[in-house]
């Protein structure tokens, strides 16, 4: 019974199971150490200047004071809108000194919940349909991780959007679950399950292309250049992951707005359709805030990408070298 049960896996292969194992963890720590960037991008993401530039010059008389806050005493002074964040840092130091560190830390419940089933579905689908490919596509196989990375990424990415949409929401402002409650549920009320899928189109036009490349560059590099994907190796992976959450960050700040529209537009009593357009959702934002207003969020998002990604495939291949091992004694014991 023993012999007939090792046989089940491949010599030098893992299982599903082991692939799942390998790949949450690297997803739970992921998550704890990036989710104050997470927090803080989002936050530069979601906030809106009421003023040019966020700021307007007026007299300060005082009658203003309930809206705007004086940055200075004089009686002609500039006003800006309390609660913008001019930066990265300026976004932490705000959120600690008003909202408390914990703060920072909004939306780790669902950033947990989702970090599991997005990570094995996506590593798990990656692995198993890039074998599949890789025999069926003979010649072309090379293209194989190309495929499968980006048909994990749209599996993964649909599975999570309800869960992605909420830690939106409680990252962007300081919310109770109570609050948040109420909004999803008058958004279900008024648009339907669909709302729960709220950026979806945005996501996939983020992550699709930026998976699919990241799975053949990962491939790439641990084949031809750095099998045991050395610290060389992962820097360059790391450093081309930059640049691709770079290029793909407009889709991000537009994925963001409209996660954070949702109840928005019911209160004001505005129509749903308004936004439904990635298209249109980014020509409003750089009507509003110029071109520079589709990389907002861009230094979190770019300090991010480098200890999420190491600790990703650092954990994620040190587990499957962990369990290839494990399954090769195994054999030979049996």
């Amino acid at each position: 019974m023993s012999s007939q049960r090792s046989s089940s896996v491949p010599r030098g292969d893992i299982t599903p199971v082991q692939q799942m194992i390998a790949s949450c963890s690297g997803a739970i720590i992921t998550s704890l150490f990036v989710t104050p960037l997470d927090v803080v991008k989002i936050r530069l993401q979601a906030q809106r200047n009421p003023f040019p530039k966020g700021k307007c010059f007026v007299y300060c008389n005082g009658l203003m004071d309930h809206i705007c806050v004086c940055e200075n005493g004089i009686s002609k002074a500039w006003y800006k809108a309390p609660g913008h964040f001019s930066g990265t840092l300026d976004a932490f130091i705000k959120i600690i000194r008003m909202e408390g560190i914990r703060s920072l830390w909004s939306g780790l419940p669902p950033t947990l919940v989702m970090a599991v089933p997005a990570t094995v579905i996506y590593f798990t689908c990656y692995d198993q349909l890039c074998a599949v490919l890789k025999l069926r596509m003979g010649d072309r196989s090379d293209y194989a991780p190309l495929l499968a990375g980006a048909v994990a990424r749209v599996g993964s990415a649909t599975v999570i959007s309800p869960l992605e949409l909420i830690r939106t929401k409680m990252q962007s402002e300081k919310q109770s679950y109570r609050e948040l409650s109420a909004v999803i549920q008058s958004a279900l009320h008024n648009q339907g399950w669909r709302s729960l899928w709220r950026g979806w189109g945005p996501t996939l036009l983020r992550d699709v292309p930026f998976s699919g490349y990241l799975a053949a560059l990962h491939l790439y590099c641990k084949k031809k250049k750095c099998p045991n994907m050395s610290n060389t190796c992962l820097s360059t992976c790391i450093f081309l992951f930059q640049f691709a959450s770079i290029v793909t960050l407009p889709f991000d700040v537009v994925k963001t707005k409209r996660q954070v529209e949702l109840g928005e537009l019911q209160t004001m009593k505005l129509s749903t359709q308004v936004s439904s357009s990635t298209y249109y959702v980014m020509k409003r934002i750089v009507a509003e805030n110029g071109v520079s207003g589709l990389f907002a969020g861009f230094l979190p998002r770019l300090i991010k990408v480098a200890p999420a990604c190491a600790i990703m495939i650092s954990t994620y291949e040190f587990g499957k070298a962990f369990f290839r091992r494990y399954n090769q004694k195994k054999q030979r014991v049996t």
